[in-house]
């Protein structure tokens, strides 16, 4: 039988929390300070999602309880661990952060899980690339808080069960397929993020602008918001570039001229695709006549991975209409034809030889 001991009451010597304030930080770092809201009511966007989070946090608060676990998916820079962050400081928990890959053994989870502390956030990025070993170590701690450890090897060894204080696991995944069904059946919340409205990021830029007081108008920002592939991130990397642009050649400012001469520079079109998505949209046109065109051959046709065409690229061409995804591979539709410039060719239609 299992031994039994509690680690609630003892005392835990952990790392203490790192704040760094925005004067300290780096540029980037401060840009992106001035994007993370602090709480749901000053998240921009995802309506639908913060709608849902308030009222779980609502909840779990009244029932003076910690969060149930929540898994958030969806292509990346849209915002989960910023909720994270969130849903952290709404609870008044502490965030742990750490990553699938950095998890590589048990033991590495067996770690983390001892020092958390009643009421904390663990955030796993990445969590569909954990291990198979580490996800039998997270089952029991998810659903019942237990630690199972074995000591020992052969007759001698034996179960060593610690009881976990209440926690709250935070997944993100860019893939939720490649999340287990075990453990994504462990998950009480499932939630996905979408891409932002332009009007979202407009205000997004806007704000990171004001709180690190850098002139720009109303145009200016929605030129930027309007190629920011309706990722937050994206736009405020397009803001550092434009900012930089600004500062050299237009005196500080920046308005609609300022940015788009800005993002021309950068090979950012109108539509905010840049040059690894011209690309892609080229050789399914003109390499492979369109498609169908398998992701790996695409891929070795660029010289790109084929993990970044479809986790960075091919959500927004998705999105804009310019990708098809077939059984026999991706095919390029008439709208990415016209983008492109290039004359869109009748095909036969289906059935007969070509069916």
């Amino acid at each position: 039988m299992a031994d039994e001991r509690s680690i609630d009451g003892r005392k835990q010597k952990t790392e203490p929390e790192r704040q760094i304030s925005p004067e300290k930080q780096t540029e980037d770092g401060r840009l992106d300070y001035a994007l993370r809201p602090q709480t749901l009511d000053e998240m921009i966007g995802q309506e639908r999602l913060r709608d849902k989070m308030r009222i779980l946090v609502e909840a779990a608060r009244a029932r003076g309880e910690s969060l149930d676990h929540v898994l958030l998916y969806g292509p990346p820079g849209l915002g989960k661990t910023t909720l994270s962050h969130i849903l952290a400081n709404e609870m008044q928990g502490n965030m742990k952060p750490t990553a699938g890959p950095a998890i590589e053994k048990a033991g590495d989870l067996a770690a983390i899980l001892t020092n958390l502390r009643k009421g904390d956030i663990l955030f796993i990025d990445e969590i569909h690339r954990l291990g198979r070993a580490v996800e039998e170590i997270l089952y029991p701690a998810m659903e019942d808080f237990v630690l199972d450890i074995t000591v020992g090897s052969g007759p001698s060894a034996r179960s060593i069960r610690l009881t976990l204080p209440r926690f709250t696991i935070i997944g993100a995944t860019t893939r939720l397929a490649m999340v287990t069904s075990p453990l994504r059946a462990r998950f009480g919340v499932v939630e996905r993020f979408d891409f932002y409205s332009k009007e979202a990021l407009k205000e997004i830029i806007t704000r990171a602008a004001a709180k690190l007081e850098m002139p720009i108008d109303e145009v200016g920002a929605e030129e930027i918001a309007r190629r920011s592939r309706g990722t937050p991130r994206v736009a405020l990397r397009l803001l550092r570039r434009v900012r930089d642009f600004a500062q050299v050649r237009a005196d500080g400012y920046i308005d609609q001229h300022v940015a788009d001469t800005a993002l021309a520079m950068h090979e950012i079109d109108h539509l905010g695709l840049d040059d690894l998505d011209r690309r892609v949209l080229d050789a399914i046109i003109n390499k492979f006549s369109g498609g169908p065109v398998g992701l790996e051959t695409m891929a070795a046709s660029i010289s790109e991975e084929a993990d970044t065409i479809m986790d960075v690229v091919e959500p927004y061409l998705l999105q804009l209409g310019f990708l098809d995804r077939t059984p026999r591979g991706r095919t390029a539709t008439r709208a990415a034809y016209a983008h492109m410039g290039v004359l869109y060719p009748e095909r036969p239609e289906q059935g007969g030889l070509f069916g």
